[in-house]
């Protein structure tokens, strides 16, 4: 009789384990593969990631796409539409819902590279005068990280919103990821549009801009949330959150964007800070094992002991992989100690 109690109260504390592991967003963020790799992510996605139980899949696709819209926007070798439909598929098939991303506002450059938007339409450029050095460094005196669109040139949101509707179209997706982190360069002395105007005020009026056209077809906005923390009253710095102000935008933004929440080198708590101000949070780790099962215990513990009220804005772990698909799909399959974001997935997801 003992060993049947035991028996029994050994599988009632695996279920309810399991029951406090399923949040309502298990996902994770990658590049959306490179072509030749399509089949073999999507070999992924049905033996590795519905038997997991992922639910979510950001691809961050940027301009990996034969756009129609704006061919001149496509990179050379971009994804057809025969090859997003076996992705959709497939994800259709476990109930995974896909999110493509495309970078807006920041990110429009990497180091000395332009990004295919500013090479194509460089008078959308907030900073034209900075230019790209040869062997690019940081810190430097331009502070330089990457170069962002102005956000208040006239024709810049007719082609970014039909970019962005296109690739919502071509995934069948009811939400977007716009990105928008790590953004230095806003509201800059140089640009004749921005100079001396609210940062936060700049901020929150794109992301509302580009919230208000998704909302037209019901579609949601999801965004990283560092531009939206203070970093110097936190201490958290400028990289994972603000030093420019942006951060005050968190009160001027609708309530119903969704915020993924990055941190990789500590189990910042911030995501009580996104919850407390009405907005649906998932924490965001990459490849630091320890501190992303710190991450995840503390979405865990959230979800058990907030207020029924709290509770439902702490969503769950976005894990996030800022390499090609390939790479990611080199480092999942290969045995290995070192640590990882492959490594990093295994623990925070489990064996399928």
């Amino acid at each position: 009789m003992k060993k049947i109690t035991l028996l029994v109260l050994s599988v009632l504390f695996s279920l309810f384990a399991y029951a406090q592991d399923t949040f309502p967003v298990r996902g994770l963020a990658i590049a959306a593969p490179e072509k030749e790799n399509v089949d073999r992510f999507v070999k992924f996605i049905n033996e590795e990631l519905a038997p997991r139980n992922i639910n979510t899949l950001i691809l961050r696709v940027d301009y990996n796409f034969k756009y129609k819209t704006h061919p001149e926007l496509a990179q050379e070798n971009g994804l057809s539409q025969a090859d997003v439909d076996k992705m959709v598929a497939a994800c259709q098939k476990h109930n995974i819902a896909i999110i493509p991303q495309v970078n807006l506002l920041g990110h429009q450059s990497w180091h000395s590279t332009l990004g295919k938007l500013l090479e194509v339409y460089p008078e959308f450029d907030e900073t034209p005068g900075i230019q790209l050095p040869e062997n690019y460094e940081w810190p430097n005196e331009d502070d330089l990280y990457c170069k962002s669109y102005c956000p208040l040139h006239p024709g810049v949101h007719k082609v970014v919103f039909e970019v962005m509707d296109e690739i919502v179209a071509a995934f069948k997706a009811d939400a977007f990821h716009a990105g928008m982190d790590e953004v230095f360069y806003i509201g800059h002395e140089d640009c004749p549009r921005c100079q001396g105007r609210d940062k936060a005020e700049l901020f929150a009026g794109e992301l509302t801009k580009i919230r208000n056209h998704l909302a037209l077809k019901n579609r949601r906005l999801w965004i990283w949330g560092d531009r939206l923390i203070d970093g110097k009253t936190t201490g958290i710095g400028l990289w994972e959150a603000s030093y420019n102000n942006t951060y005050r935008a968190i009160d001027m933004i609708p309530k119903d964007v969704m915020i993924c929440d990055w941190h990789y080198e500590r189990p910042d708590p911030t995501a009580v800070y996104f919850a407390m101000k009405g907005l649906d949070v998932a924490t965001s780790p990459w490849r630091n094992t320890p501190v992303a099962l710190q991450q995840k215990q503390m979405m865990l513990d959230l979800r058990a002991n907030a207020t029924p009220e709290m509770k439902e804005h702490f969503t769950g772990i976005m894990q996030t992989v800022w390499s090609g698909a390939g790479g990611f799909l080199d480092r999942f399959y290969t045995e290995s100690e070192e640590d990882s974001d492959a490594k990093c997935f295994k623990a925070l997801f489990g064996k399928k």
